[in-house]
Parts: structure tokens; sequence; C-alpha cells
């Protein structure tokens, strides 16, 4: 049972971060245009335009191997994270329309949607990293 809440809640992160990161592949123009609409300097999104779905991408492929899978996890936790800090900073302090970068079907969440979607998905990391931790030994014999 716990080997299959793990396999889901990783798929999971893989076919997200798989989805965003080919949306945002599938028209760079328009995401760069997006990302300049951020409220950060526009080097930083010309930065963000290939880094973050190269990330996202990475993240999904570490995933889907059990060596790597721990690691993929960790940055599926850092990713989420981030991504949750970043809309709840703009909710609380950002003046004016608030612009979206994310692609895909998730630019039609309202942002609060979308704020609990990402933290919905900290949770699903932070859970998947737990039960990756616990797994038994089966190589080591068992304690007399």
């Amino acid at each position: 049972m716990k080997s299959t809440i793990q396999l889901s809640f990783t798929a999971a992160l893989v076919g997200l971060f798989t989805y965003a990161a080919i949306s945002k592949l599938a028209d760079p123009a328009l995401f760069r245009a997006q990302l300049y609409l951020q409220p950060f300097p526009q080097g930083f999104a010309d930065l963000l335009v290939y880094a973050l779905p190269t990330v996202e991408l990475v993240a999904a492929g570490l995933l889907c191997l059990e060596l790597t899978r721990q690691a993929g996890l960790w940055l599926s936790l850092a990713l989420m994270s981030g991504f949750t800090a970043y809309i709840a900073f703009l909710l609380l302090f950002h003046q004016g329309p608030l612009p979206c970068s994310c692609g895909g079907i998730l630019n039609r969440m309202s942002w609060q949607a979308h704020l609990l979607f990402n933290f919905c998905f900290v949770l699903v990391s932070a859970a998947a990293i737990r039960l990756n931790c616990r797994k038994p030994d089966l190589g080591r014999p068992p304690a007399a």
C-alpha cells in the first residue's frame, strides 16, 4: 500500500513537471513575454526562459529512476516550495494585476487556487520523501 501511494505521488510529480516544462518550451517567446511581466529584472527572466523548464525536466527525470528518486523528490520539494512562496509573496505584497507564466491549464487558475494547488504538491513531495526514506533494506539480514 505504501509503495502504491509513493509511486502515485511520484507519478503525479513527474506528470506535473513534464507538463509544465513542455508547455513552456512549446512557446518560449510567449513564456519569455510572460516572465517579463513578473516583478523581477528582465535579465533574470531571460535566464529563467530555458533554465526553469530544464530544471523541471531534470526533476522529472530524476524521479523516474529508483537510484536518483530521492534527489528528485528533494528537488521537487525545493521547486514547489519556491513556487508556492513566490505566489504567496505576490499575493501579499504585489500591487496591481498579477501576471502568470506557469503555462498550460495552470494559467486559467485563480491565484488563490494556484497557491492551494502548489501547496498540495509541496505536501505530496514531502510525503513522498518520507515514504521513500522508510523503505525496508531488503539486502540486510534481519536483526537477531
